[in-house]
């Protein structure tokens, strides 16, 4: 975020398979709210990296309160039916699904064996709601519709097991980010800033104990999507 927003004060753990973008993010922010930031090594693609990972989360914070399931990628330039696309798309939901189900399960473990009722988060998109017309997505809004009803089973899943635990999904439109070319980023085209989404999580995660956002869709104004 912004260096001059609020500092929400909480403890953060990035897991990165390259944590010097994590190290180099912390350079940017506040002296104060810099120390709140570590960096841990980890590919969600992997589960022994996972399972790592929310181990030492573990042994140096003491557990998990707020999942956060922000990692995602997309494979443009091919589409469903390119040839030899196998490893390409099995890399998109291995990050996008299953990366993300096997966090939330560590982090519901490690939520539940401390009697926390913390809250988990997916970073979502429109296209888990409504495909465009656009021929380069290929599995990407499968991937993401597969949030959408994830997000629904995981709810009924905490409220089965007697949980207060909270799940939402953030669903934005056009983010500028790295995975979004140059042209689109200076361009016309309306688009989204980081900050815009990094609110957004804040927002749902400083509702009361008794509202759970269950989807929270953004997009930018002007856009024709």
């Amino acid at each position: 975020m912004a260096k001059d927003k609020i500092i929400a004060g909480m403890i953060v753990v990035g897991l990165a398979r390259r944590v010097d973008r994590v190290e180099a993010l912390r350079k940017e922010l506040t002296e104060l709210a810099a120390p709140n930031l570590h960096a841990i090594r980890c590919d969600i693609t992997q589960e022994r990296d996972i399972l790592a990972a929310f181990v030492e989360v573990e042994q140096r914070f003491g557990g998990v309160d707020v999942l956060i399931n922000n990692a995602g990628i997309a494979k443009m330039g091919i589409n469903l039916f390119t040839p030899s696309n196998t490893d390409q798309l099995r890399q998109v939901v291995d990050t996008n699904v299953m990366g993300l189900v096997l966090c939330s399960r560590e982090a519901f473990l490690s939520m539940q064996k401390r009697s926390v009722d913390g809250h988990i988060v997916h970073i979502n998109s429109v296209v888990g709601h409504s495909v465009p017309a656009f021929a380069s997505f290929n599995i990407y809004p499968a991937t993401k519709y597969g949030v959408t009803a994830l997000t629904e089973t995981m709810r009924h899943e905490l409220r089965m097991a007697g949980t207060k635990i909270k799940v939402t999904s953030i669903s934005p439109g056009l983010v500028k980010t790295e995975a979004i070319p140059d042209a689109m980023k200076e361009g016309p085209t309306p688009i989204l800033e980081p900050e815009d989404i990094a609110e957004a999580v804040l927002y749902v995660l400083g509702t009361p104990p008794r509202v759970q956002v269950h989807e929270l869709t953004i997009r930018p104004v002007g856009e024709s999507m």
